[in-house]
């Protein structure tokens, strides 16, 4: 069964070949067809002719590529991938690829790959112990290469739209209270790093933003410091700077005016310190380095002298990360407004910083409501509202 532009060859027993017609090459003139075997009646075997004529005149017709999951990630990771993302990023994406999905499902071909198989793969994750917080990146990358795909026009529709994720716990965040966080810093006073330990509580800023800070960023007469760019570490050893984690994180912060006194003494040390050391020119001006004059590398810092304050203080263990949950958590029991918190750490949004910090809401909605009480009925007298007659 044939027409000029398409064709249904039999080939056995509920078997057809369909032929399309796609034109003629632009340098030989050849004519081109796609073909595709279609197992089924020859009703299926028509619809499929129809369909793809159609997609073909409106110009929405392409041929499923056959390259293969792990051809085509390299390609992503590289092209698509690599250009906008921080370096780390990229190496967690390409470390996550290797380790959860590339195993299952790399040989498969692209366009070929089924809701169903990525279900299996989330299931076994799961299976195997991982966590569910695991499993949904693995899928929020897999996902995101796979939109790459369906906009190159290597596939129709992408696969890992139609999965369902296991539901995450959310996670307590782990900070320290007033006092705690007074004796911390108490503790912290007798380390080198003490005007580091003290801006990290009292700004909320990660620690890849004030590692690299250098004094150009510290405005003492404003008394603000800059946030622009982050210090990262190179795969093999190394250090270098990357742009912040996004726009919102590039941001003026207010500092305390004992931080600022912290750090004007700082500033007259830590020249002497490093002085003679053959100080590396991307490093000079940074405010935060090691014996050397070097970058601070985070996991020394962690594992000799952040660890042995919390040890010092007796405090819990927690991550040099939750100093930043620390000061989010403070300054919102304290009445800071949710917005100049969100601002200060640099969120994308204020419901992410409330949703985030949620646990502390409703000790704020009792600050407020004593406010609003104390506002209308004029505490502590608790005088009743004008024009209320007193009932007999």
């Amino acid at each position: 069964m044939a027409n000029k532009a398409g064709q249904i060859i039999a080939r056995g027993e509920r078997t057809w070949l369909v032929r399309i017609f796609m034109g003629r090459d632009p340098e030989s003139g050849k004519r081109q067809y796609h073909n595709k075997t279609i197992h089924g009646t020859l009703r299926d075997a028509q619809a499929y002719l129809n369909q793809s004529q159609r997609e073909r005149d409106l110009g929405t017709f392409f041929e499923p590529s056959r390259m293969s999951l792990d051809h085509y990630l390299d390609k992503w990771l590289e092209t698509a991938a690599k250009p906008k993302l921080r370096a780390k990023t990229h190496r967690d994406y390409e470390a996550l690829l290797k380790r959860y999905v590339r195993p299952a499902l790399g040989t498969r071909t692209v366009s070929k790959i089924e809701p169903l198989e990525i279900q299996t793969l989330y299931g076994s994750m799961q299976e195997r112990g991982l966590s569910a917080r695991t499993v949904r990146f693995t899928h929020a990358v897999l996902r995101a290469s796979l939109h790459q795909a369906v906009k190159w026009r290597l596939i129709p529709v992408n696969p890992a739209d139609s999965v369902d994720l296991p539901r995450q716990a959310r996670g307590e965040i782990q900070v320290l209270t007033p006092p705690q966080a007074r004796d911390f810093l108490e503790a912290s006073k007798h380390d080198r790093y003490y005007v580091l330990f003290a801006l990290a509580l009292t700004t909320g800023m990660r620690p890849s933003e004030y590692l690299a800070l250098k004094w150009p960023d510290i405005d003492c007469r404003k008394g603000t410091v800059s946030v622009t760019r982050t210090l990262e570490p190179i795969k093999g050893g190394g250090w270098q700077f990357a742009d912040t984690k996004r726009a919102r994180s590039r941001r003026v912060i207010k500092l305390q005016d004992w931080v600022i006194e912290l750090l004007k003494e700082h500033r007259c040390t830590a020249p002497e310190e490093a002085a003679g050391s053959g100080v590396p020119a991307e490093a000079v001006d940074l405010i935060f380095t090691n014996t050397n004059g070097n970058a601070l590398n985070e996991r020394n810092l962690v594992l000799r002298n952040f660890q042995s304050i919390l040890e010092r203080a007796k405090l819990p263990r927690i991550r040099l990360y939750d100093l930043r949950h620390t000061a989010a958590t403070l300054a919102l029991a304290a009445g800071v407004p949710a917005k100049v918190v969100s601002e200060q750490l640099g969120h994308a949004s204020v419901a992410f910083t409330l949703d985030t910090y949620s646990h502390v809401l409703p000790h704020m909605q009792d600050a407020a409501a004593a406010q609003v009480e104390a506002l209308l009925l004029d505490a502590p007298q608790k005088k009743r509202p004008a024009g209320r007659k007193e009932s007999r």
